[in-house]
C-alpha cells in the first residue's frame, strides 16, 4: 500500500525571477518537515535542490528539480524552479504536472519582469497560485508597493492573507487576517508563538480581514448567502471557498515570508495542505481524442514524461506524473506515441540527487523510473487497450543562434551524439545541420542557455569545441527584367557539345500578368523550398529547341538559383522565358543546354538589378519604465525599425523589426544594459532588402572567398 493517497498528495512549484529566494524557501520546507537537519545555503552550494556541479559554480538554479517532504499526514512533492528567461522550459515543463504554483516576490525589487513572464505560463495553464512576498527582513523591503504591483500585474485577485508587522532587520511578526491571529518568530524562526492582533494593528487587519471573506464569498453563491446572513464566514468556510476559487483560478492568496531565516515557511506549508488542490480535486485531463481521464487511483494506469536526465554509468531517468491508476514496478505501458510497449522495472521518489526506491506510485503522485526504451519528453504511456494521449507541452522558440565546431577533427560523431542527449533533456534546445550555410547550428534561448550546453559538452562528454557566429541565410533575387543569351559550344576529338538559349527574366509577384511580347507555349511554377517561386516558361517557336531539352535548360537555371550569383545564397521569386536558341542535329545533348541555360541566367540575373535579401525578425522587448531609452538606442545601433511600445503592468514592451545580421550578441548585450532587468523574444518575420553599402561588401566579401577557393 502507498504511504500516501491521491488526497493526501499536493504537487506544488517554486516560480519566481532569478534571486526570489525559491531554492531557500525549498530548503525550509525540507527542514521543517525535519527530512533534513541542517538548511543548506545557496551561497555556500550546500541546498539539496541545487546539488548539479554547475549550479554550485554559478550559484543559481538552472535545471528544475524534484523535491518532496511530508507534513501533518500529507506528501508534498516540490519542483524547484530556475528563475532566468533562459531555461524557461524547466520552468513550463514542472507548471505542466503542478497542482499549485508558489510565485515568490522579491520584496526588495517588488514584481519583476521574470515574473511576468511565468505569469503567462500559469494563466495558459489555469495553475491555482499562492503568493509568496520573500525577504521581508532586509532594509529595503517594501511590502505595501510590492502588493501594490501585485495587483497592478495580476490583477485584484491577489488578496492578502498575511502582512508583516514590520520590515528589515526588526522583521519577527507576521498577521494572518484568515487564522486573525499573530505569528511571532525568534531570531533564528522555525515554529513561530501565536499570539493576539496587538491593538494598533486591529483596524488595519479586520478590514483586510472584510476584503478577504467578501473576496471568497463573491465567487461563491452559498458563502454569499451566508455571508449576508451572518455578516460572517468560519474559517473552514473560507478555507474551501478559497480552494474553489484557487481551482477556478479566481484568487490568489498572498503570504509573507522570510526564507533565510525560515520565517513564514511552515505556514505556507500548512495552507498547501489545507487549502491547495489535490490532482484529484482539480478539472479532470482531456486527452488529444477529447475523452476526460479522471485521476483516479484505481482508473486505468496512465503517466505523462515532462522530463528527462541522463545520468553516468546509469542511461536516462524519466521523470513522470501519475494522471491515473496505481503504478507498480513490473506494469507493461504502451507510448502512445511510439506505439513501444515500455516495462516499468524501477520506480524513485526523488529528493534532489537522491532516489529512493519505491514498488508503486498512485495517481496525482510525481516519480521516476529508468531506461525506458523509446520515450521521450512529452510522451503518454497507458495500460493497453487504451488510446489516451494527453496535451503536450508547448515550448517557446529559440532567442538565439550560434554555429558549433569540433576542435579536434574525427570526433563529429561524438559531439552528434552528445548534441543528442543535450536535446533529449532539453526540448527548447534544438539542432540543425544546414546543408545551405554548411554549419552545424544550436537553436537556444540565451548565452546563458548557450553557457550550459557547452560546460555539459565539456565536462559530461569530454569534448572541446567552439561557438562561432552563425553564417546568415541570405536570399537573392532582382528588380527589373533583363535579356541574356549563351552559347555553349564544346569540340574535342568525337562528339561535341553545343547548346544555344535565349532567356528572358522578370522578377516574380503574385498576380504578374503574362508576357505580351512572347508566345507562351507552356508555364510550370516551382515552390521553392527556401521560400519564393520559380515560374519557368516555354516561349520556343518553331522548334529553335526540341521540347526535351526545356528540362536540362530548366536544372541549368535552377543549379544556379542553389548559388546565387551575388553571394552563393539562395535566389528567389525570378520568372524565367526561354524564347529561342539554336541546337546542332548531333553535338546538342542535355549537358549542353544545362550548361547554356545556367550561363545565360548567370548573365541575366547580373543585368536585372539584383538584389540581396537578408531575414528580418520581429523583436518584443519587455524592460522597466526607466531603461526603456537604453534599450531602444541600442535597437537603433542594429539597423532596429521601432514600430511601437505599450505599455505592460509596470513594463514597457518595444516592438521593432531588427535584421537577423543585428542580433548577434543581444542576448549578452539586452543583460548587461539591464542588469537582468529586461526580456525579449523574437521571431522570423520576412526577408527584406540590405542596404546598398552592405550589399557591396557583401558581393566583395563573397568574390574575395571565391578567388581565394580557385586560386
Amino acid at each position: 500500500m502507498p504511504e500516501f493517497d491521491t488526497s493526501h498528495v499536493k504537487n506544488i512549484v517554486l516560480l519566481g525571477h532569478a534571486g526570489s529566494g525559491k531554492t531557500t524557501l525549498a530548503e525550509c520546507m525540507l527542514y521543517e518537515a525535519g527530512l533534513i537537519n541542517r538548511r543548506g545555503t545557496v551561497a555556500e552550494g550546500t541546498t539539496t535542490g541545487d546539488y548539479h556541479d554547475l549550479e554550485k559554480e554559478r550559484g543559481n538554479t538552472i535545471f528544475s528539480k524534484l523535491l518532496h517532504t511530508k507534513w501533518r499526514g500529507y506528501k508534498i512533492n516540490i519542483l524547484d524552479t530556475p528563475g532566468y528567461d533562459d531555461f524557461v522550459g524547466e520552468v513550463i515543463s514542472a507548471l505542466r504536472v503542478a497542482d499549485t504554483g508558489v510565485m515568490l516576490l522579491n520584496s526588495i525589487m517588488g514584481v519583476e519582469v521574470g515574473a511576468d513572464i511565468i505569469w503567462e505560463y500559469t494563466e495558459k495553464f489555469k495553475t491555482p497560485m499562492i503568493f509568496g512576498v520573500n525577504k521581508l527582513d532586509d532594509d529595503n523591503a517594501d511590502f505595501d508597493k510590492t502588493v501594490r504591483e501585485a495587483k497592478a500585474h495580476f490583477g485584484n485577485k491577489v488578496l492578502v492573507v498575511q502582512y508583516p508587522h514590520q520590515t528589515g532587520s526588526g522583521f519577527h511578526e507576521i498577521i494572518d487576517v484568515l487564522r486573525m491571529t499573530m505569528y511571532k518568530f525568534s531570531n533564528d524562526g522555525g515554529k513561530p508563538e501565536k499570539l493576539a492582533i496587538p491593538d494598533d494593528e486591529k483596524a488595519k487587519a479586520d478590514e483586510l480581514h472584510k476584503e478577504l471573506i467578501e473576496a471568497i464569498a463573491s465567487n461563491d453563491e452559498t458563502l454569499m448567502e451566508k455571508y449576508f446572513d451572518k455578516g460572517e464566514l468560519t474559517e473552514d468556510e473560507m478555507k474551501v471557498g478559497l480552494k474553489n476559487a484557487m481551482i477556478n483560478h479566481d484568487l490568489f492568496p498572498l503570504f509573507c515570508l522570510s526564507a533565510e531565516r525560515n520565517m513564514g515557511s511552515g505556514r505556507i506549508m500548512g495552507f498547501i495542505d489545507n487549502v491547495c488542490p489535490s490532482s484529484n480535486e482539480m478539472p479532470p485531463q482531456q486527452t488529444k481524442s477529447g475523452n476526460k481521464l479522471t485521476c483516479d487511483a484505481n482508473g486505468p494506469a496512465c503517466i505523462f514524461i515532462y522530463k528527462t536526465i541522463s545520468e553516468p554509468h546509469v542511461g536516462e531517468l524519466s521523470f513522470f506524473k501519475v494522471y491515473s491508476g496505481t503504478i507498480k514496478v513490473g506494469m507493461e505501458l504502451v507510448n502512445e506515441t511510439t506505439g513501444v510497449e515500455e516495462r516499468i522495472n524501477q520506480l524513485f521518489l526523488v529528493e534532489g540527487n537522491k532516489r529512493t526506491t519505491i514498488h508503486e506510485l498512485v495517481a496525482g503522485d510525481i516519480g521516476a523510473t529508468l531506461k525506458l526504451k523509446n520515450t521521450h519528453v512529452n510522451n503518454t504511456l497507458h495500460v493497453k487497450g487504451k488510446n489516451y494521449e494527453l496535451p503536450t507541452i508547448e515550448f517557446p522558440p529559440h532567442n538565439m543562434t550560434m554555429a558549433i565546431e569540433s576542435l579536434k577533427k574525427g570526433e563529429e560523431e561524438k559531439l552528434s551524439m552528445a548534441l543528442h542527449q543535450l536535446r533529449e533533456e532539453d526540448p527548447t534546445f534544438k539542432v540543425e545541420v544546414s546543408s545551405e550555410l554548411k554549419q552545424t547550428l544550436i537553436h537556444c534561448q540565451g548565452d546563458m542557455h548557450l553557457a550550459v550546453a557547452k560546460w555539459k559538452i565539456e565536462h559530461q562528454h569530454k569534448l572541446e569545441v567552439k561557438f562561432v557566429k552563425p553564417k546568415i541565410a541570405y536570399r537573392e533575387t532582382i528588380r527589373k527584367m533583363a535579356d541574356a543569351h549563351y552559347r555553349h559550344k564544346k569540340q574535342s576529338g568525337g562528339a561535341g557539345q553545343f547548346g544555344e538559349v535565349y532567356m528572358r527574366i522578370e522578377p516574380w509577384y503574385e498576380g504578374m500578368p503574362e508576357p505580351t511580347d512572347l508566345n507562351v507555349r507552356g508555364r510550370d511554377v516551382h515552390d521553392l523550398d527556401w521560400g519564393g517561386k520559380l515560374v519557368f516558361y516555354n516561349c520556343i517557336v518553331g522548334g529553335a529547341i526540341d521540347t526535351r531539352f526545356l528540362p536540362s535548360i530548366l536544372k541549368g537555371v535552377m543549379e544556379k538559383m542553389h548559388n546565387g550569383p551575388l553571394t552563393g545564397s539562395y535566389a528567389r521569386d525570378i520568372r524565367v522565358s526561354v524564347y529561342d536558341g539554336k541546337m546542332h542535329p548531333v553535338d546538342s545533348n542535355d549537358i549542353s543546354f544545362k550548361i547554356a541555360g545556367l550561363q545565360a541566367f548567370r548573365q541575366a540575373f547580373q543585368e536585372a538589378d539584383p538584389q540581396i535579401l537578408e531575414p528580418v525578425y520581429h523583436v518584443e522587448v519587455l524592460c522597466p519604465d526607466d531603461l526603456t531609452g537604453s534599450v531602444m538606442g541600442d535597437l537603433q545601433s542594429r539597423r532596429a525599425i521601432v514600430e511601437g511600445i505599450d505599455s505592460e503592468g509596470h513594463f514597457q514592451k518595444i516592438i521593432a523589426k531588427v535584421p537577423l545580421a543585428e542580433m548577434d550578441g543581444y542576448s549578452s548585450s539586452i543583460r548587461s544594459i539591464t542588469q537582468g532587468r529586461a526580456k525579449f523574444k523574437m521571431e522570423f518575420f520576412a526577408y527584406e532588402p540590405v542596404p546598398f553599402d552592405l550589399q557591396r561588401k557583401l558581393i566583395d566579401e563573397y568574390s574575395k572567398t571565391e578567388k581565394e577557393e580557385f586560386a
